[in-house]
């Protein structure tokens, strides 16, 4: 970590980063959220069987909104104008549900923290559709799986967490 926290300044006072001498650039991130619980819990979200209606998709939607919100949750994050947002959810054998989002833009600043705020949205979205039925789900191993573009250059996880 050479470059040091970029939203503090000389003082050692937060600050947002000021970005307008920045590079214009293709960047690209993704990120990943894990909901863990019983199978039969797992089972009912996937077949779509929970009463509040289809969890799926509502989850999708809950994080490519959370994304487009990022600056308005996280106090220093920039808003920035999103070019993609996805958000892919699947079973991760029979006792979790693995949430990966994908954001993009073409800016002065990186989107990993969208990412992460769509992952993590939507991990919590499931767990509200389905708290009925399984209180004891745990959202787990949110992290930034992957990122390009910008000053800092690129970055891959080597160990994804499981």
């Amino acid at each position: 970590m050479s470059q040091g926290l970029t939203h503090l300044n000389a003082r050692g006072e937060a600050h947002i980063v000021d970005i307008g001498d920045k590079a214009v650039t293709r960047r690209r991130a993704v990120a990943q959220a894990r909901l863990v619980a019983q199978a039969e819990t797992i089972a009912t979200i996937m077949d779509g069987g929970l009463k509040k209606g289809d969890a799926l998709a509502v989850a999708r939607i809950a994080g490519i909104m959370a994304a487009k919100k990022t600056s308005e949750l996280i106090p220093l994050c920039h808003p920035i104008p999103l070019t993609k947002v996805s958000v892919d959810i699947a079973a991760d054998g029979s006792s979790a549900i693995l949430i990966q989002a994908l954001a993009e833009t073409t800016g002065q600043t990186g989107v990993e923290m969208e990412a992460l705020v769509a992952a993590s949205t939507a991990a919590l979205t499931l767990y509200d559709m389905a708290k009925a039925i399984d209180r004891a789900m745990v959202v787990s191993d949110l992290c930034l799986l992957e990122k390009s573009g910008g000053k800092s250059g690129d970055f891959s996880r080597a160990d994804p967490a499981k």
